[in-house]
């Protein structure tokens, strides 16, 4: 019972939810699996939930758990995790905590992870070093006071936690490498850290797909490790480094990149150090703009750090970048020399005229079928510049089963023999409509035009000059003596008096030659 005043308009109201998204529906849930796991729950299962956690988050809290060693296997916390749970901050943080403090000292360990957890009292700017000093100088009394309450809590809860369970036990090889490899490494060759590479580590330890380095030497654009984009503000005083442990990240919809709100600038070698389980080297040989790249690379995540060439790589790793080229650009990377354009269009015509006994030679059905027809090829080449010498025609005769490569000649033959003598190439340039382009006195005697593909398809008569151009196009020989002959006749009897235009075409010897001139 009573009054509510609503302090917006109504149409604002009727575009309102009911009620407020909760917020397990959109936090990170790391904490909350991590708290979970340490009831004997994971992932909730059985637990009176309001309203039940995304399922897509919580493999996400999981695999960032599982990478901690906060839980193995089974979703059940570890004696790390324990450790973790116990300093009261975020997963990610407490990993920070404990694994930095051995490399930079507890305090300036505490004092780094105090500012993560409490991001109000890192004032303007986005260098999380310069807002470190400035905690450390008093320069805001109130900031200073939060961020030294904090610190002192996580400086007790990491004196209460044990070295083994703090740092090894229960914690993945993954997990383990970022801190105790790299730190004896670091140790060893490179001393004490200064306040900017300290303040660097203890961010890549606890966000390590955030690790970026510039994509210009000098700009202010850089690529994290997890595959995002990122940028600095205008006039940031960190533009220019060559790497940064991003802090604070965010990326407005539809933005290109995020914008970088709080970092510290490191060197390689510390961005080495934190991000350890996202450092691999692999072997890649693959089509890379316009040929076959075979190299080993070093990446840090999406970050690629070193790339040497490989001298020798693997025939089949080889054949395969090929064939991705090939489909990727297209069959031009062979050479079709005239040969075997002609013979791809006489095996289209079969296919066209005689069914899908015959193979298809169309570019997608070629690419598709590329390692059977071309797969000797293949396995020898090596580069681009192979390919451009494949003999084209033997490897497309691999497409015909040999019934139909022994009736091939005969269904679709290459040349036809007119009556004069001459063997005339057939064009098979289209499959519906194959041509025989003529002399029309080597055609004299013939009653019909020539059929192929067992006598389905008549051939279309390109009859021409004797000068070689065409003048009558027919597939009806026999009705083009009796009415169109007459016409082509009255026509050039007079241009080429030397060359028989006899009035029966059809009765009349054929002949290659002009008649020879009087003396």
């Amino acid at each position: 019972p009573g009054y509510v005043y609503r302090c917006w308009s109504a149409a604002r109201h009727e575009r309102l939810a009911a009620q407020p998204e909760p917020e397990i529906a959109s936090a990170d849930l790391t904490g909350f699996a991590l708290e979970l796991a340490a009831w004997g729950a994971p992932e909730g299962v059985g637990l009176a939930l309001p309203d039940p956690p995304p399922a897509a988050a919580m493999a996400v809290a999981r695999d960032t758990l599982t990478t901690l060693g906060a839980v193995d296997a089974d979703g059940r916390i570890t004696d790390r995790g324990r450790a973790i749970a116990a300093a009261g901050t975020h997963p990610r943080l407490a990993r920070a905590l404990l694994d930095g403090a051995d490399r930079v000292g507890a305090d300036r360990a505490a004092e780094v992870v105090a500012l993560l957890a409490e991001e109000t009292v890192a004032g303007p700017g986005d260098d999380l070093t310069a807002a470190w000093r400035r905690l450390r100088a008093g320069a805001d009394p109130g900031a200073r006071a939060r961020w030294r309450s904090e610190v002192r809590r996580l400086r007790a809860a990491l004196a209460g936690a044990t070295a083994g369970v703090g740092r090894d036990a229960g914690a993945p090889e993954a997990s383990r490498g970022a801190s105790a490899a790299p730190r004896a490494e670091a140790g060893a060759g490179r001393g004490r850290l200064t306040d900017d590479l300290a303040a660097g580590l203890l961010v890549g330890l606890a966000y390590p797909e955030r690790l970026a380095r510039v994509r210009r030497p000098g700009g202010s654009a850089y690529l994290m490790s997890g595959g995002t984009a990122a940028e600095l503000a205008p006039g940031s005083g960190l533009a220019g480094a060559d790497w940064l442990a991003v802090a604070v990240a965010d990326r407005s919809p539809g933005a290109p990149a995020a914008r970088i709100r709080l970092a510290a600038a490191v060197d390689e070698a510390t961005a080495r150090e934190a991000g350890g389980p996202l450092l691999r080297t692999e072997r890649e040989v693959g089509w890379s703009g316009e040929d076959v790249v075979a190299r080993e690379v070093t990446r840090l995540g999406a970050v690629e750090l070193v790339e040497r060439p490989l001298t020798r790589p693997e025939p089949g790793e080889v054949a395969a970048a090929l064939l991705s080229g090939l489909r990727r650009t297209g069959l031009g990377l062979l050479t079709w020399t005239p040969a075997a354009r002609a013979l791809r269009e006489r095996l289209a015509f079969c296919r066209h005229a005689l069914g899908d006994d015959w193979p298809d030679v169309g570019d997608e059905a070629l690419l598709a079928a590329a390692p059977a027809w071309l797969g000797p090829e293949l396995a020898s080449a090596r580069r681009r510049a192979d390919l451009a010498r494949v003999d084209v025609t033997a490897a497309l005769r691999r497409l015909l089963p040999w019934p139909l490569a022994a009736r091939l000649d005969e269904v679709a033959p290459e040349r036809i023999t007119v009556p004069s003598g001459s063997r005339i190439r057939v064009d098979y340039a289209d499959p519906a409509a194959p041509v025989l382009a003529v002399k029309l006195q080597e055609t004299f005697g013939w009653q019909d035009a020539p059929r192929i593909a067992q006598g389905r398809v008549p051939v279309l008569l390109h009859l021409l000059s004797p000068a070689g151009r065409p003048v009558a196009v027919t597939a009806d020989l026999a009705s083009f003596w009796r009415s169109g002959y007459p016409q082509v006749r009255a026509e050039l009897r007079g241009r080429y008096p030397r060359h028989p235009w006899p009035e029966d075409p059809a009765g009349a010897a054929p002949t290659r030659h002009a008649t020879p001139r009087r003396r």
